[in-house]
């Protein structure tokens, strides 16, 4: 799958960018927190969400205003705001009817958004989401929004990533060292701290308690039960308020499912379940791969060892091992034979 990104005006003007691929009924992801477009696209944090969501839908997603590939500079930053972002990237996308998926913060914007057109929407998806703001969820809450907030702005542009590892701990608390190093530095790239300060203070307010009460779509609510970002609780209580809701509790800690997660095939499960998907029957080829991973496969179908390519490209054998995970994963193979087959698709299609 490869990705087309453009861009978009909001009513007040901030540019904001949206990316497209994969292929089938659509769905939006609503923007959530330090995304970037291009960034994500090789993520080992979101990649196979990116392949997960593709597979039988046309995904749609942007960067939120002040983060990513959007505009940086904005005057605004509320739920309003966010609502009209997503309603111009819905018209720009020229989607009629489509389902939503709102992911964390971007939950009770989807929620927002469902009150007002529900004309529009097929389905409503939330993962680790809430309907009210740590401002509003008592005083040990305001509390520990005041330290994050506090962290943000003593080290967020600091290229020791000491003070950002703090939100790398509680967003992927399971990750291994690669994993959380990425979220380090995507943060710090995806924004100013002046801009993530504000960003998280404006979630900290919102309050969609009566708005959900309106939703009439079909809504399929999923939560990991040990979420260090979202407590379980805040998930249950936005299940109860939408009238037509399923709450799925999911066996994890971590606020982004992992790949290797044994959440992640509970989650895409329900979700192909609840949207009714059809996989595409097109068999993955190599054009997913990405230049590094075509350029270790390229020599594993040479004949090459781990450790032979490890020293060709200067890397780690585990960084080579785990470029090999993430292609296995890609062309859908698996076991003592993935190898193999990686390698006979690569020599496939240099043939072709």
């Amino acid at each position: 799958m490869r990705q087309r990104v453009g861009y978009c005006t909001a009513p007040d003007a901030v540019k904001l960018a949206y990316a497209v691929h994969g292929a089938g009924p659509p769905i939006v992801r609503v923007a959530t927190w330090m995304t970037n477009l291009e960034f994500d696209w090789e993520s080992p944090v979101w990649r196979h969400w990116l392949d997960a969501l593709g597979d039988g839908h046309t995904l749609i997603r942007y960067d939120e205003r002040g983060c990513g590939l959007s505009d940086r500079d904005v005057d605004e930053i509320s739920l309003d705001a966010w609502v009209a972002d997503l309603e111009a990237v819905v018209d720009a996308a020229g989607l009629d009817r489509f389902a939503l998926l709102g992911v964390s913060t971007g939950a009770p914007v989807a929620v927002a958004y469902a009150a007002r057109h529900p004309e529009r929407l097929t389905h409503l998806v939330l993962y680790g989401g809430y309907a009210r703001g740590r401002a509003l969820r008592g005083e040990s809450e305001r509390r520990r929004q005041d330290a994050l907030v506090a962290a943000i702005s003593a080290g967020w542009t600091d290229p020791d990533p000491t003070f950002r590892h703090l939100f790398s701990m509680l967003f992927l608390p399971a990750g291994t060292a690669e994993q959380m190093g990425w979220y380090d530095e995507a943060q710090r790239n995806c924004t100013s701290a002046a801009t993530a300060v504000r960003i998280y203070s404006a979630r900290s307010g919102i309050n969609v308690v009566d708005a959900a009460a309106q939703v009439r779509t079909r809504t399929l609510v999923m939560h990991p039960a040990r979420d260090r970002v979202v407590p379980i609780g805040e998930g249950r209580l936005l299940a109860t308020l939408l009238p037509d809701a399923r709450l799925v509790e999911l066996e994890s800690a971590n606020h982004i499912l992992l790949a290797d997660d044994p959440a992640w095939p509970t989650f895409v499960s329900e979700l192909r379940d609840f949207l009714g998907t059809k996989q595409a029957p097109v068999r993955p080829g190599v054009e997913e791969l990405s230049r590094r991973e075509l350029e270790v496969l390229e020599l594993v179908a040479a004949g090459l060892t781990n450790e032979a390519i490890a020293e060709r490209l200067s890397l780690s054998v585990r960084t080579v091992e785990r470029h090999l995970t993430n292609t296995y994963v890609k062309l859908r193979v698996s076991g003592k034979a993935g190898r193999a087959a990686a390698a006979a698709r690569f020599s496939e299609a240099r043939r072709t």
